[in-house]
């Protein structure tokens, strides 16, 4: 029987004021919108307190504009992120790995990354968290969130630095080969380094830097993967030619460990395949500015990804370690000043230098993006946000760039210490963090029991890869090897 009242007989005066009450009742009973965090929220009447939201199917309004960033927009920033200078070394890793053992590692630390990245998304979620140090402040107090604000400083500037440390070897030549200008025009004021980075930060980095969103930086991403894959595409092409012309060696398949220098490589050489894909800085900017955001929707950016740096990876990897072989010592780009032994082997060398230089230039505002946030909110704390004050957006960027010009004019060589950050410091943002973010808060997440296995897994992995990695580069330097 019905116990609902028949309204038809009051006046409609009487009836009106009745439904503005019971609007009035049913609004005050709605989850509300939390504008300064710019989704929505998770308020609850306290009647309500033992409501259970599943956050992957609770999709996470844009309160007003709801522009923003689209999933492809988002993809090409991501994997600009994890595709810097990273495919340059990978070849070399296979010649101590071996193809096998390279390709599995790839694969792996790919997956890895993915689910240590849909970890990070669910939790900052669930925070509230807006950056990668808030999540972490979340799960595991203040002191720690410094921590990991100073890793993300300390990674993302020695990757700048390095960075442009390529961009003037490539362009004026160094010790171990021949530059571009070199070719074209011969010797002349090209040949000095220093002249060649500062013009390049001027006329390209700096506008691209001076930038204040991320999305802004879709159209140079997607051209900088576009340069990526060209830099596969033909270094695949040429390997392919050769290898049916019977012109390329057999390589080793598994790791040689018969010596104490081919266990010290081996050992350097795991921590190079766990950074490969260190993008967890940047996922937070990415997300906040991703239209109609959800975690479901970062997560298909996040699994998009990981497939398109894995083909891009495995096959520059296989196909630079199959051209080059043993000559493959310290990144595949420095081989690019020989005759490749093919038609139009020049045209080609060109091609992949220039067009390399190219990627890095519109790789490095996406990098610098949040490194700038990341001081920002450190240097500047209880300050509005750095998209609401133009003159300290500026600034910032300003200095930034002036200290990451002066430290690559004034280290010739970082590697040794890259080496010492890599399995320090992007290890920590990519796996230690993340990992102990999902096992501090797995009571606000409710992880599975395989989400916490992999979690703990990850964690141990990162920590074994660190200290490896660090006791390796502390061999390597003594041994002088």
């Amino acid at each position: 029987m019905s116990h609902r009242k028949d309204y038809s007989s009051l006046p409609a005066s009487s009836y009106l004021e009745l439904q503005r009450q019971n609007d009035s009742t049913k609004s005050s009973r709605q989850v509300s919108f939390d504008e300064s965090e710019m989704y929505l929220g998770s308020k609850v009447d306290e009647d309500d307190e033992d409501l259970e939201m599943d956050v992957d199917n609770y999709p996470l309004v844009v309160v007003g504009s709801n522009q923003g960033s689209g999933i492809p927009g988002a993809v090409f920033n991501l994997t600009t992120t994890v595709i810097g200078a990273g495919i340059m070394a990978l070849p070399a890793t296979m010649k101590v790995l071996g193809l096998v053992l390279g390709i599995i590692l790839i694969i792996l630390m790919g997956i890895l990354s993915e689910i240590s990245v849909e970890l990070l998304v669910r939790f900052s979620v669930l925070c509230k968290a807006s950056s990668y140090g808030e999540v972490v402040q979340h799960a595991m107090g203040r002191p720690v969130r410094i921590l990991s604000e100073i890793c993300i400083i300390v990674n993302n500037a020695g990757v700048l630095v390095v960075y442009l440390i390529i961009m003037g070897d490539v362009m004026s030549g160094s010790g171990r080969h021949i530059g571009v200008f070199d070719q074209l025009m011969g010797n002349g004021v090209w040949d000095q380094r220093k002249v060649v980075i500062l013009v390049v930060m001027v006329i390209f980095l700096a506008p691209l830097c001076s930038l204040d969103k991320i999305d802004s930086l879709s159209l140079t991403s997607a051209a900088s993967v576009a340069l990526a894959v060209l830099f596969v595409i033909v270094t695949f092409t040429v390997a392919f030619i050769k290898l049916v012309e019977g012109r390329i060696d057999s390589r080793r398949m598994a790791p040689d460990l018969s010596s104490k220098a081919a266990v010290l490589d081996f050992l350097v050489a795991i921590p190079i395949m766990t950074n490969a894909y260190v993008c967890h800085f940047n996922v937070q900017p990415i997300y906040n500015e991703l239209e109609q955001r959800s975690p479901q929707k970062m997560n298909r950016v996040g699994r998009y990804t990981t497939v398109l740096c894995i083909l891009v990876y495995a096959s520059t990897a296989i196909s630079g370690y199959l051209l080059f072989g043993k000559d493959t010592e310290a990144d595949v780009l420095t081989n690019f000043d020989k005759d490749l032994g093919i038609r139009y082997s020049w045209v080609l060398n060109f091609v992949v230098r220039v067009g390399y230089i190219f990627h890095l230039i519109l790789v490095f505002p996406v990098i610098h993006f949040s490194l700038r946030q990341t001081v920002d909110t450190l240097v500047f704390e209880g300050s509005p946000p750095l998209s609401e004050s133009k003159k300290r957006s500026l600034g910032l960027t300003a200095v930034l760039l002036v200290l990451i010009y002066i430290a690559s004019t004034m280290i010739p060589n970082i590697w040794t210490a890259f080496k010492f950050t890599g399995a320090t410091t992007a290890v920590s943002l990519g796996f230690i963090f993340p990992s102990l973010v999902s096992l501090r808060l797995s009571h606000l997440g409710d992880i599975s029991y395989g989400e916490w296995i992999l979690s703990w897994l990850m964690l141990v992995l990162a920590v074994t890869v660190s200290i490896v990695g660090v006791v390796s580069n502390v061999y390597s330097l003594e041994s002088k090897s």
